[in-house]
């Protein structure tokens, strides 16, 4: 089955999101032609802040540093429900872009999925500043992109139209406002990190239904760098 999912490498619940859904479907037996679309929640951002994602954001969104640590608490506990390691106090945001043309890059080679593993990964458990060039190379390099075309890509505009094309479709017409965001079979949409159950739901209706339709209650996703989980 088709999925196509817009994501970004520094949304936390975009990875919850991927396990949630790899897991549902081998469970299923369903086998997944996967799609990934870029989406920078923060297209402005530089290579690497200066200060901790947690000082960063409290900031950012008037709330108080232990507000911010208990958030960042809630999701490694969703996180680590999937088998994801979020070390959130070492997490390192910056800008994305670079990220999004490499996994574009993978993605014309067949290693779409390996690469968003490999960078959400790296973020997420390892501390890594996902925005650093070296730091994106070292990525390539993990899931056996040729170095002199990884090279290219960042010595050059490659691929950057492919990520404008894909955040185009986000906002003007699928009206996409956080990630993550997964269409099944291009008939069926769901956004944020679902319970495993609606991911399940999904699958079945799309692989059942010619003309399909589901509503889903307000799930965990990342908007404009803003993470939140609903309040129950």
């Amino acid at each position: 089955m088709r999925v196509d999912i817009w994501s970004d490498v520094v949304c936390p619940f975009c990875y919850i999101g991927k396990k949630r859904l790899e897991h549902v479907a081998e469970q299923a037996g369903i086998e997944l032609e996967i799609h990934w679309h870029s989406f920078e929640l923060d297209p402005n951002a530089p290579a690497k802040h200066d200060m901790s994602n947690t000082e960063r954001l409290a900031i950012k969104y008037g709330r108080s540093f232990e507000e911010m640590q208990e958030m960042e608490r809630n999701i490694a506990e969703m996180a680590a429900g999937e088998g994801i390691d979020f070390q959130w106090q070492q997490a390192k945001s910056g800008n994305s872009f670079n990220a999004h043309r490499i996994i574009h890059l993978a993605q014309s080679k067949g290693l779409g999925s390996q690469a968003e593993e490999a960078f959400f990964h790296a973020y997420m458990t390892e501390g890594l500043a996902i925005g650093e060039r070296e730091v994106v190379e070292e990525i390539a390099s993990r899931i056996g992109l040729d170095h002199a075309e990884v090279e290219f890509v960042l010595d050059s505009d490659e691929l950057a139209d492919f990520v404008r094309h894909d955040e185009k479709i986000a906002h003007e017409q699928l009206n996409i406002s956080g990630v993550p965001f997964f269409v099944f079979d291009q008939k069926l949409a769901l956004s944020g990190a679902q319970p495993r159950e609606v991911f399940l739901q999904a699958l079945q209706q799309a692989q059942d239904q010619p003309q399909s339709s589901i509503t889903a209650t307000t799930a965990a996703s990342c908007h404009d760098d803003s993470c939140e989980i609903p309040q129950k």
